[in-house]
């Protein structure tokens, strides 16, 4: 694979625009910020039509999927659209999955029972014409990290701090690949900043997925209960001026990380590139 640098985007694909000179623009952009990835999240569809226009438009960004979620995937759709994309472009693109959540699976009329099970069956049985090196999965406990190790070329963490980014190198050991996920907010009104970091949080407070490794790191039922604490909105975006995002970001790549992920977040509600965000944070870490 190419060398990712130190820094990538995550955005949800709900966010991207319909329009393909939209997607190319927005994608042109990031590469020349200087950021060596994207990472496409919001459960991306089987045919992964949107990191291939992301890659179509760009000629060393790296993309990958932050993640498909096998729930909702068909597998085998999924491994043949991923063989059009690395023979198009070849060593810029990464396969991440994940075992989703119970709502997920709920939703299309399964039972959440031993998703990782079910995430290892997925991996060797419906993606084994993906190369292992080019997989990734979602992994935050212990035994989906040693699956990562096993299966894959590495791990996705996400909406984890630096503590669990040196727990999980130890782990997967130095020959894994670790891309965690990282909210950042450019701004120093704490009202702003962890208003945002609130409605960004929200759909998580209710998933023991997150709430459960949480815990380990001191967190209450009371920093859980309604909207969540300040101390769990500070915790969970690195929010300030430019050298305190980056001190916060750069604490993952100190804990062992290769890369971190980005996802950079707007006081608009509204799903949208932030573009205009993407070129502050670029300043402040470039």
């Amino acid at each position: 694979m190419n060398n990712l640098g130190r820094y990538g985007i995550w955005i949800s694909r709900h966010s991207w625009p319909q329009e393909p000179n939209l997607i190319a623009t927005g994608a042109q952009e990031l590469e020349s910020l200087g950021f060596g990835s994207v990472w496409i999240g919001g459960s991306p569809p089987d045919d992964l039509d949107l990191p291939e226009a992301v890659l179509a438009a760009t000629t060393t960004l790296v993309a990958g999927t932050s993640i498909v979620d096998i729930w909702h995937s068909h597998g085998e759709a999924l491994a043949a659209s991923h063989i059009r994309l690395r023979e198009q472009f070849p060593g810029r693109f990464y396969l991440g999955v994940g075992s989703g959540h119970a709502p997920t699976a709920a939703a299309v009329g399964q039972s959440y029972v031993k998703p990782l099970t079910q995430l290892r069956a997925f991996l060797t049985d419906k993606l084994h014409r993906v190369p292992p090196d080019e997989r990734m999965i979602a992994a935050l406990g212990p035994k989906a990290l040693a699956a990562a190790r096993e299966l894959t070329a590495g791990a996705l963490p996400y909406l984890m701090p630096p503590e669990h980014t040196a727990e999980a190198r130890e782990i997967l050991g130095a020959d894994r690949l670790l891309v965690p996920e990282q909210k950042v907010f450019l701004g120093t009104d704490p009202v702003e900043a962890r208003a945002v970091a609130r409605r960004v949080l929200k759909p998580y407070l209710s998933l023991p997925n997150y709430t459960t490794p949480w815990r380990r790191f001191g967190f209450t039922d009371d920093d859980l209960a309604g909207e969540g604490s300040d101390r769990l909105a500070d915790w969970a975006v690195a929010w300030g001026d430019g050298p305190a995002v980056r001190a916060r970001v750069d604490a993952h790549l100190e804990a062992g990380a290769d890369h971190v992920a980005l996802q950079v977040l707007s006081a608009d509600p509204s799903p949208h590139l932030p573009r205009a965000e993407w070129r502050a944070v670029a300043e402040a870490l470039f």
